[in-house]
């Protein structure tokens, strides 16, 4: 997707988040992050906006750690203000990288054409799944995700996350998945060996293990965990076993 449409899914995206959280109290339960409650969902995606925010307005060479949303800030909000401060770094997000060059030169952590493509492409799509969190804690959603923007969560989660960097997906003999974002016709082949795994993009015809295909917005939270796979269809097991072996084989990390 161009940086541009990246963007305006961030700003889309985190309204719909602030939007749902303010539905719901501060205390309720995130069903889909066991342990956190809004206030912690609110404070965490608050806290990686004027993250990112920094990185690259002050055209960071090295890395800022942020273990917690305070490396980041002096002071956290209380709860009467935390949503305004929410949507006041996501707004300052959104605007930070409208305003970027588009050679931007600063730290980025995933193969992109250029560091604005990384920041706008992985702020959109780490918005997105948490937009994903607070409807899960507020209840049913108010709008969906456009297939392609879907589609490329996947083709990130996939080539960028999961290719060479998920090291419990090992195994021998080797084992092959083929994933299938069936509105869009785009497909991705993820190979499970001895080495780390590998995901290519593929064509039609294309045979696999085991398969998982479905709509791009259905499988993108599905494969981030959030949602059962009932929805979806597969071969080589059942929506879900082949869940299952998802959610304990593949766990994000940066590096």
């Amino acid at each position: 997707m161009e940086t541009s449409s990246l963007i305006d899914v961030l700003r889309a995206q985190g309204t719909l988040l602030g939007d749902a959280a303010a539905r719901t109290e501060l205390t309720t339960p995130v069903p889909t992050c066991p342990g956190w409650a809004v206030r912690d969902l609110l404070l965490h995606v608050g806290g990686v906006h004027r993250w990112a925010a920094t990185v690259v307005r002050e055209r960071c060479a090295d890395p800022i750690d942020l273990a917690q949303p305070y490396d980041i800030v002096d002071t956290l909000p209380d709860d009467d203000a935390l949503l305004d401060w929410f949507r006041d770094g996501h707004d300052g997000l959104v605007r930070t990288l409208a305003e970027a060059p588009a050679d931007l030169d600063c730290w980025s952590f995933l193969p992109a054409p250029t560091p604005l493509a990384f920041w706008a492409r992985r702020q959109a799509h780490e918005t997105t799944i948490h937009r994903v969190d607070a409807e899960a804690a507020s209840g049913p959603p108010e709008a969906g995700l456009a297939p392609e923007a879907a589609a490329d969560g996947i083709d990130e989660l996939l080539t960028c996350f999961v290719s060479g960097r998920s090291r419990r997906l090992r195994g021998k003999p080797e084992r092959t998945m083929l994933v299938h974002a069936t509105d869009v016709d785009a497909r991705w082949l993820l190979r499970i060996g001895a080495d780390l795994p590998r995901v290519d993009r593929v064509g039609a015809g294309t045979t696999a293990d085991a398969s998982v295909a479905g709509p791009a917005a259905t499988l993108f939270p599905a494969l981030w965990n959030r949602v059962p796979w009932d929805d979806l269809d597969t071969t080589g097991g059942t929506p879900a076993q082949l869940a299952g072996r998802w959610a304990a084989d593949v766990h994000v990390r940066w590096s």
